[in-house]
């Protein structure tokens, strides 16, 4: 038996992570709760250290972040480790391992009951000039301003696709910056088919408008059918302009014109991080936008008894519904231990109506195979490794790769420290349409694992236990 069989560890302090803390804390199970980040709240309810001052306005309904914040702080069966990077995970008859780096000193970590809430992170798609310093992540934006307080630049491009440009330009705004440009490559009256999901879930509407006045304050107008498919450095080597072009349904080039600006924050919605529940081996499967997910039952248990998940890991689909996941993998997971509690019919009914929203995302917000046609031969596919497009055509025309995998071994694509994270899908669909097939669940699959989750120095594995 492992050590504190009865003592459930949490992976992640986003919406999911504290909502699953506290549902199971509250029905009697000991809790330990482990964040990579220095204060609790994820990359939703990002909190700056105290010396930042109140910074409620750069977030939408901060006070249901604070009140779940203090009250997994003020549960005494609830202990945090801030801080803390697990590099590595296994699962072996029953027993889950994980080796977690906390400032510095590693410590081994023995459980049969964990849940898993770790998140996602921005999804980027390639074109010439996405190497340019001044070319971020809408999230990267984000990070800085809610974080650290810091405006990435004055003069700001937000594109890409998907709900999330709109609190990135509000932050903007908000932190003296100029938006120069919003795009949105898809038609916004795509929602018009999700008008009933749109009605039961107003809370929603309120969110939208909130950001909306904002940006209309500023007087920034959202461009919908446009997309940035390059970029221009200056004399100094940073971001000078992008090229913005208008685009049709199938995200291929209509018109292009130049912007100038110095930030381009471009994202095409969020790719799960399922690296850690890869890594122990839960079922993973492809959604339908693509994306590797982990699979859960109606408990939110995946394939390994005793390990539970919930939020983003398993379909993108915001913070209202990871919290409703979460509650659910918290209370299914109590009970695992012996606590005496159950999931209620509210619970699954409150899940089923974010879920309907979540999936009117995935319909309105579709990223359509014409972005490959932003990409030439010299266009740097993995910026970490500085592969072009020409050298993972070269792997599959003279070297014979006949997958991406094979082409990530020729070339060395994805094998820096992000280990794929950035590139990976992207080149999955890139070999898949050079050899004229489709990406098979099996490539994205094992694009998204990796036997190291976090990079870890050799002092620190030297070290170790």
């Amino acid at each position: 038996m492992p050590l504190f069989v009865s003592l459930f560890r949490f992976v992640g302090g986003g919406p999911a992570g504290l909502s699953a803390a506290l549902a199971a804390a509250a029905a009697g199970a000991p809790v330990l709760l482990i964040d990579s980040n220095p204060r609790l709240g994820g990359q939703y309810w990002r909190q700056p250290d105290d010396s930042f001052g109140d910074q409620t306005s750069q977030h939408f309904d901060l006070e249901t972040g604070l009140l779940l914040i203090n009250a997994v702080k003020a549960r005494k069966e609830i202990e945090v480790w801030s801080g803390a990077q697990i590099w590595s995970a296994t699962h072996n008859d029953g027993v889950n391992t994980l080796r977690v780096l906390i400032n510095g000193k590693e410590k081994i970590v023995n459980t049969a009951n964990l849940i898993l809430c770790t998140g996602a992170y921005d999804r980027t798609l390639p074109f010439p000039g996405w190497d340019i310093p001044g070319v971020m992540t809408p999230g990267g934006v984000q990070s800085l301003i809610k974080g650290h307080g810091v405006l990435a630049g004055k003069k700001v491009v937000v594109a890409g696709s998907g709900p999330f440009l709109l609190p990135v330009a509000a932050g903007v705004v908000k932190s003296g910056g100029q938006v120069v440009e919003l795009l949105e490559a898809n038609k916004s009256r795509r929602w018009i088919r999700s008008l009933f999901v749109i009605l039961e879930n107003l809370n929603k509407i309120k969110e939208g408008f909130y950001y909306i006045k904002t940006i209309s304050e500023a007087k920034v107008r959202a461009r919908f059918g446009y997309a940035v498919v390059a970029a221009h450095a200056g004399s100094n080597g940073e971001l000078e302009s992008v090229d913005v072009a208008k685009i049709d349904r199938n995200f291929k080039v209509k018109k292009i014109r130049n912007v100038k600006c110095d930030v381009a924050a471009i994202g095409w919605g969020f790719t799960p991080d399922t690296t850690l529940a890869g890594t122990l081996g839960c079922k993973q499967g492809v959604a339908k936008d693509g994306s590797v997910v982990v699979i859960a039952d109606e408990n939110q248990e995946s394939s390994i008894n005793g390990v539970f998940v919930a939020g983003e890991i398993t379909g993108i689909g915001g913070s209202e519904l990871s919290m409703a996941e979460g509650v659910i993998a918290g209370l299914s997971a109590a009970k695992f231990v012996g606590c005496k509690v159950e999931v209620s019919k509210a619970h699954r009914k409150r899940r089923a109506k974010k879920q309907r929203f979540a999936n009117a995302l995935i319909n309105s917000y579709p990223i359509k195979n014409g972005w490959k046609s932003w990409v030439h031969n010299e266009t740097v596919i993995c910026r970490r490794e500085e592969v072009k497009l020409s050298d993972l055509n070269y792997a599959v025309d003279e070297l014979g790769a006949t997958d991406s995998r094979t082409a990530k071994l020729f070339t060395r694509c994805g094998m820096g420290m992000c280990q794929g994270r950035i590139c990976g899908r992207s080149v999955v669909d890139l070999v898949a349409d050079h050899l004229n097939v489709s990406p098979t669940d099996t490539d994205r699959i094992s694009a998204v694992n990796r036997p190291i989750i976090t990079p870890i120095s050799l002092g620190q594995l030297a070290a170790g236990e």
